[in-house]
C-alpha cells in the first residue's frame, strides 16, 4: 500500500495535535501581578574608611608554626621524604588528565585523572587497585611531583615525571608504583 504526501501529512498533524497541551493556555489572560511599593531603607552614612595599611587592630595575628611540627608536616606531605630526583621533568597538570594503567607493586589497574577540583587538589580515582591506591580520591602538583591523596586528604604516593607519559615513584609505604599510557 502506499502512503500519498497528502495522507501522510494529516496523520502526522493528527498525531501532534494529540500531544497538544492546555497548560499554557491561561499564561497571557491580560492579569499583571501589581508592582511592589517602595520599602524604607533608613539613613545613608557617609565617612572615610580607616588606612587598612595603618589600622591592623581590626585583623587576627598570624598564626605561628612550631619549627619541630613543621618538619613533621613537610615529611608526611612527602612520604618518601625525598626531593624530586634530578632527572624529573617539568610537570603541567592539563597533560596528566585521562586513564592510566598503574603498576604497583607488580600488580596493574587503572587511574582515571580529572581537573574536577576536589580539595586542594583535583579528583581522580581507580578501578581494580588493591591496597592504598584502591581509596585514591584526589591528586595535586607540588613542583616536579604528582601527590595521589586518598578520600581522607592522606598521601599516599608521590611521583615524578620521568619520560613522556610515564611517571614513576612510591607509595607511602615504601613500595615502587608507575604510572603510564
Amino acid at each position: 500500500m502506499r502512503i500519498t504526501p497528502v495522507v501522510g501529512m494529516m496523520v502526522s498533524m493528527a498525531l501532534l495535535a494529540g500531544c497538544a497541551s492546555d497548560r499554557m493556555d491561561d499564561i497571557d489572560t491580560g492579569v499583571r501581578p501589581q508592582p511592589l511599593e517602595a520599602q524604607p531603607i533608613g539613613q545613608v552614612q557617609s565617612g572615610q574608611l580607616p588606612d587598612p595599611t595603618t589600622d591592623t587592630s581590626q585583623f587576627p595575628e598570624k598564626p605561628t608554626v612550631d619549627p619541630a611540627l613543621q618538619g613533621q608536616q613537610m615529611a608526611s606531605a612527602n612520604p618518601a621524604g625525598a626531593a624530586a630526583p634530578a632527572t624529573a621533568m617539568d610537570i603541567k597538570k592539563d597533560a596528566m588528565v585521562g586513564g592510566w594503567k598503574v603498576n604497583a607493586a607488580g600488580a596493574g589497574c587503572d587511574m582515571f585523572l580529572t581537573l574536577t577540583n576536589l580539595g586542594s587538589g583535583s579528583r581522580g580515582g581507580t578501578r581494580g587497585c588493591v591496597g592504598p591506591l584502591a581509596a585514591m580520591g584526589s591528586w595535586e602538583v607540588s613542583g616536579k611531583q604528582v601527590m595521589l591523596r586518598d578520600r581522607t586528604g592522606n598521601t599516599i604516593a608521590t611521583l615524578y615525571k620521568s619520560a613522556e607519559n610515564r611517571y614513576d615513584g612510591s607509595l607511602s609505604s615504601g613500595q615502587p608504583v608507575s604510572l603510564s599510557r
